[in-house]
This record gives C-alpha cells, sequence and structure tokens, in this order.
C-alpha cells in the first residue's frame, strides 16, 4: 500500500515538437518513499523529471506536489515548495571552491535557520565534501561531483528529491557509496525519485520501481522482483 502521496503524475505527455517524448504517464511517489524510474536510454525519464521540475511545458496530464499542482510553475517556485533535483551530468561550478558550490544551495532554501546543523549532517553524510572545501570543483573526480551536487542540493531542505542518473560512470564502490547516502537521506524524511540506468540495483534498492520504455509506462516492481530479469529485459525492449 502506497504512503500519503508526496508526487502525483497523472496522465502525463510530453512532447518535443510532434515527438512524443512521454505518452500518458501515471505514477505516485508515498511520503518518505524511495521510488525507481529505470529505462533505456531516450525512454522519456528525465523528460518526466524535468517537467515535474517545470523546465518543460507538459502538452496533457497533471502533477501534483503534497496535493497542489505544480503544472504551469515556475521552477525556482518549485524548488521553494520543497522540490530538489539533482540532474544527470553533475553540474558543478568548476571555478568556484567545493565549499562555495554547496552554499548554492541556500539559494532555493525557504529559510535560513538551522544552516549550520544542516552543513554538519550533510558533511556526515558526505565526507569528501568537508575535506575538499576549498578545492576548486572542477579538480574533483566524477564521483565526487556527485556527492557535492546531491549535497548542494540537500542544502536547500527539499522534502523530496529528484536524481537523474547518479550512478552514471561511477566506480562500482563509489555507486555503493551514493546508494548509502541515499538511504540516510530517506532516513532523515526526504522523499526519493530516483531515475536510472542500472535497473537491477535500483529495483533491489527501492521500495517500488516502475519501468519506463519509449515513454510509456510499462510496469511497477518491487524489491522482491530484482532478479525477474525476464521481465524487465521485457519491459526494456517489448513492443
Amino acid at each position: 500500500m502506497v504512503a500519503e502521496p508526496a508526487l502525483e503524475i497523472d496522465s502525463l505527455d510530453v512532447r518535443y515538437g510532434v515527438v512524443p517524448a512521454v505518452r500518458g504517464a501515471t505514477l505516485t511517489v508515498g511520503r518518505g518513499e524511495i521510488v525507481g524510474l529505470v529505462g533505456p536510454t531516450g525512454a522519456g525519464k528525465s523528460t518526466t523529471m524535468l517537467a515535474v521540475m517545470g523546465v518543460v511545458a507538459p502538452a496533457g496530464g497533471t502533477i501534483r506536489f503534497e496535493g497542489s499542482s505544480i503544472v504551469g510553475r515556475p521552477t525556482e517556485r518549485i524548488v521553494r515548495m520543497g522540490l530538489g533535483l539533482v540532474p544527470e551530468g553533475r553540474h558543478v561550478f568548476e571555478a568556484l571552491t567545493v565549499e562555495e558550490n554547496l552554499r548554492l544551495g541556500l539559494i532555493g532554501r525557504p529559510d535560513q535557520s538551522g544552516v549550520e546543523r544542516d552543513m554538519e549532517w550533510i558533511h556526515g553524510l558526505f565526507p569528501v565534501v568537508y575535506e575538499f572545501r576549498r578545492r576548486q570543483a572542477g579538480l574533483l573526480s566524477g564521483g565526487q561531483r556527485q556527492q557535492l551536487a546531491i549535497a548542494r542540493a540537500l542544502l536547500a531542505r527539499p522534502r523530496m528529491l529528484l536524481l537523474d542518473e547518479p550512478s552514471l560512470g561511477l566506480a562500482p564502490i563509489v555507486v555503493d557509496t551514493v546508494f548509502a547516502a541515499l538511504g540516510e537521506i530517506r532516513r532523515s524524511g526526504v522523499t526519493i525519485l530516483l531515475v536510472e540506468q542500472r535497473a537491477q540495483i535500483t529495483v533491489g534498492f527501492a521500495d517500488r520501481t516502475y519501468v519506463m520504455s519509449n515513454g510509456i509506462l510499462k510496469m511497477e516492481l518491487t524489491a522482491t522482483d530484482a532478479d525477474a530479469t525476464d521481465r524487465l529485459v521485457d519491459a526494456y525492449f517489448g513492443s
């Protein structure tokens, strides 16, 4: 049974010109859940996240966060409502220090109380962010940049975090570190929607996982389905 909804997407359609990118997607993320969204490249996963954050406009359907429609709202307003996005590509400002990058998360924070307490928690969650706080962000490895990007999003104090391909290009040991941190973030009360191509690890990690292909949600899986390789392959590549 799904918990009280944090995010509700109903019959979402997104097009780029005349090309459909997402077709009739309906999914729910309950408060306190980690929900996965997996599928091959070009499936529509990232577009779904961008629609939630107001970066692309839906052609149809509804998106509600904590019961309120967010369709048509500017991204800045959506962030201040409590949604945070860590986009694919680990975007950091290379000329700034790690600490300067981290503090940019304060821009989307609803209020400035408790900042130092949150910084202490974030440094415990991602020790490299503290260890390299005076280093230029452009000198970080891919895994270190990913940890910084998540840390920056957390400093805005989101109630829900959207992550787009956080494991992309990372070594297995770093992937383990990132996923362990996501578990801690959920335990702190933050709801998570996790877009990934690593299907089996995501299905085994998340409370529930939706499989998307060709812009269509094909099925919903739970952690007990992590070894259901045939079902995943059929969802990825079936018609």
